[in-house]
């Protein structure tokens, strides 16, 4: 038998390939072949998208939370770190653009 490599497919193509289905109204089927992905594999991923979707997620603290409430949560997680960055960011451009101004002291 030979070492066929399986595909590899990533997060990101996987749910914009459940999205057709879910959005564009098209079949899986349609969506499968028009992806080039095997019809079983495609299936796989609507069914664990659909059952993330259905079932409420548990946080840190024990209480049920919705996958929406969870991606809230992480978003809000990345905009306070963006912020972050970027004041440090101001702050380091300011103390160059200070550095870089010829002095007027002698």
């Amino acid at each position: 038998m030979s070492n066929i490599p399986r595909a590899r497919y990533t997060p990101e193509f996987r749910a914009e390939a459940v999205k057709l289905v879910l959005e564009k109204n098209m079949t899986p089927p349609e969506a499968a072949a028009s992806l080039g992905v095997p019809e079983q594999t495609f299936g796989n991923w609507l069914r664990a998208i659909k059952k993330v979707q259905a079932s409420p997620v548990s946080d840190t603290s024990g209480r049920m939370v919705t996958p929406q409430d969870a991606e809230i949560a992480r978003l809000r997680r990345e905009l306070a770190e963006a912020k972050m960055e970027r004041d440090v960011l101001k702050k380091a451009a300011a103390y160059f653009a200070k550095e870089s101004w010829p002095s007027t002291r002698s």
